[in-house]
C-alpha cells in the first residue's frame, strides 16, 4: 500500500491559507488520477483504491495540523505501510514561493505537522513533498498569521503552477519511484533559478 497525505488544517476558514498546500495537493492529485475522496470520518479524510495494479490511499488529516500524526499514523500501520510507502506533502517556508522538494526522509524543519508525524510513526524516514510557500524572513512572533494567511493575489499564479507541478510530482513518485520523480522535479525547479 502506498501512502499519500497532504497536511492542513480542517475547517473552512483555514481554506486556501499557505498551511493548507497539502490539501490542495491531494485534491488535484485526486482529480489527476480520476477519484473522489469521500467525506471526511473518524479524524480523517481517506480513500482506497487501485492505481496501475498498487494499493494507493489519498489521506486528508482531519485533526488540527500539529497533531497530523495522530491521524496517519494509525492509517499506515494498519495498512502496512513502511516508511518508504508513504508521501507527506506539506508547506515549507524554508523554501521560495513556488519551489518544490521531494527528499527521502529527514527532519521535521520546525514544522509541526511533521513532528507529529515523526513522533506518531516512530520515524523519520517517509519521504516528503516540501511546497515552497516563502517567509524565511518573517519574525517568529508573525510566523502563525503569515502560514495562516491567504496568498495573495499578485501569488496566485504562481501557486497554481507549483499544485499542478506538485500534483504530477506526486503521481510519478507513485507510478515510477521516489528516485525519478526527485531527478525529474528537483531539478526543473533547480532551473528556475530556486
Amino acid at each position: 500500500m502506498k501512502l499519500i497525505a497532504g497536511l492542513g488544517n480542517p475547517g473552512e476558514q483555514y481554506r486556501n491559507t499557505r498551511h493548507n498546500l497539502g490539501f490542495v495537493v491531494i485534491d488535484t492529485l485526486a482529480e489527476l488520477l480520476k477519484v473522489k475522496l469521500p467525506q471526511p470520518r473518524d479524524k480523517v479524510q481517506a480513500l482506497r483504491f487501485h492505481h496501475q495494479g498498487s494499493a494507493v490511499m489519498l489521506v486528508k488529516p482531519q485533526t488540527f495540523m500539529n497533531l497530523s500524526g495522530q491521524a496517519v499514523a494509525p492509517l499506515a500501520r494498519r495498512a502496512g505501510c513502511e516508511a518508504e510507502d508513504i508521501l507527506v506533502i506539506s508547506d515549507d517556508r524554508h523554501l521560495p514561493l513556488g519551489a518544490l522538494r521531494l527528499r527521502a526522509g529527514g527532519g521535521a524543519g520546525g514544522h509541526n505537522g511533521l513532528k507529529s508525524l515523526v513522533s506518531h510513526l516512530g520515524t523519520q524516514d517517509f519521504h516528503r513533498l516540501r511546497l515552497g510557500i516563502g517567509g524565511e524572513l518573517v519574525p517568529p512572533d508573525q510566523l502563525s498569521n503569515y502560514v495562516l494567511g491567504k496568498f495573495m493575489p499578485s501569488e496566485v499564479p504562481q501557486v497554481c503552477t507549483l499544485v499542478r507541478q506538485a500534483a504530477e510530482a506526486a503521481r510519478c513518485w507513485l507510478e515510477e519511484g521516489m528516485d525519478t520523480a526527485m531527478s525529474r522535479y528537483n531539478r526543473r525547479n533547480n532551473t528556475q533559478g530556486e
